[in-house]
């Protein structure tokens, strides 16, 4: 019992006596809420660079800019702690929810980054990821200026899930891929002009084999990849009827994979569309004719991304384990020897378009 005194006294005395081991607590106003970190090898080294962003700008005062920082050290903690002392703030990383890897990097393998999120007390496998096209972390997140970059890849993101812009994939979706199946993709950013301060663009898709860049999709082939994952970025065809000319718009898609006896893959695509413009209203055999015309062009497009994709023998989608759920026995033999085979055989594909009104 004295015992237990002596513990609770020691410890009131220390709380009395303000002990230098406790945590000191820091108002919010002290500290930098990093939103986005961009990441680029240079040399053997890596070099850091994060930005604040609106969230820790509001915080600190309307009439303050984003602040961005950066430091190149051997690890990715090094560089980290190096930021510490490079603002009179608290450097929180708590809040990144924006990783940007640059393409340097991206091609010499981005395993060791994903690593470091995933174990990092701070960090977290949750932030969205992009592969920096043609450029460095660094200059995407030095691109908002002033204003930060936050905002304009929230807008990418919301487009992405709203279906108007690439699909948005978080750190941790890419590395479970790459660890499960040994291939991912990513959504690529491009600069939308050149010159310094240029606004970030969709840049198509990036694709990962192992954990290092094996080359973009852009154009027919990333709508290809789109309409594959299920998630078609909403777009326009025109169809060129004599005397009606016909605008369908493309809102959603559905990719069932299978086996064959034989172990081909057989993939089953089904394009929802819907007629938003026409001159008069369509007669069946028109209606006919849209659908071919839109089937040809979609099964186009798939084949172009299908096509790109076994170059690199690369399934990012996962394409073959989506087929192993209908046959376990078949896949167990084929999954070891899955990419090669995946680049080889040319999958038989079926694809259809339901056309609403």
């Amino acid at each position: 019992m004295k015992k237990s005194l002596r513990v609770l006294s020691l410890a009131a005395c220390l709380l009395l006596t303000g002990c230098r081991s406790l945590p000191t607590p820091r108002e919010m106003g002290d500290m930098a809420l990093l939103r986005t970190m961009g990441v680029d090898r240079a040399g053997e080294e890596l070099l850091v660079t994060v930005s604040t962003g609106p969230r820790a700008k509001g915080i600190q005062g309307e009439d303050q800019p984003a602040l961005v920082l950066s430091a190149q050290r051997p690890s990715l903690s090094g560089a980290a702690l190096a930021l510490q002392s490079l603002s009179d703030s608290h450097v929180f990383f708590g809040y990144v929810d924006q990783l940007l890897l640059g393409e340097g990097l991206a091609r010499q393998g981005v395993i060791p980054t994903l690593d470091y999120f995933a174990r990092d007390t701070e960090l977290g496998l949750g932030a969205r990821l992009w592969i920096v096209r043609g450029n460095t972390g660094e200059n995407a997140v030095r691109s908002g200026g002033d204003q930060g970059v936050e905002g304009r890849l929230t807008t990418l993101r919301t487009d992405g899930e709203l279906g108007v812009a690439a699909i948005s994939r978080t750190a941790g979706e890419v590395y479970s891929d790459l660890l499960e199946q040994g291939a991912s993709y990513a959504p690529a950013l491009a600069s939308a002009d050149e010159g310094e301060g240029a606004a970030l663009a969709d840049g198509g898709y990036a694709v990962l084999k192992g954990d290092r860049l094996a080359g973009f999709l852009d154009g027919e082939a990333a709508r290809g990849l789109e309409l594959l994952a299920g998630k078609p970025s909403a777009h326009v065809l025109s169809v060129g009827l004599p005397g009606n000319p016909v605008t369908v718009r493309v809102s959603g898609a559905v990719t069932t994979c299978r086996f064959s006896r034989d172990g081909k893959l057989m993939l089953s695509c089904r394009v929802n569309a819907r007629l938003a413009e026409y001159g008069t209203p369509l007669t069946q055999g028109e209606r006919d004719q849209v659908q071919r015309v839109l089937e040809e062009r979609e099964r186009a497009r798939v084949r172009s991304a299908l096509d790109q994709l076994r170059s690199w023998e690369a399934d990012c989608l996962g394409l073959g384990p989506k087929a192993a759920l209908t046959a376990p026995g078949l896949w167990s033999v084929l999954e070891k020897k899955w990419p090669r085979q995946f680049g080889a055989q040319e999958p038989e594909l079926s694809l259809r378009v339901a056309l609403h009104d």
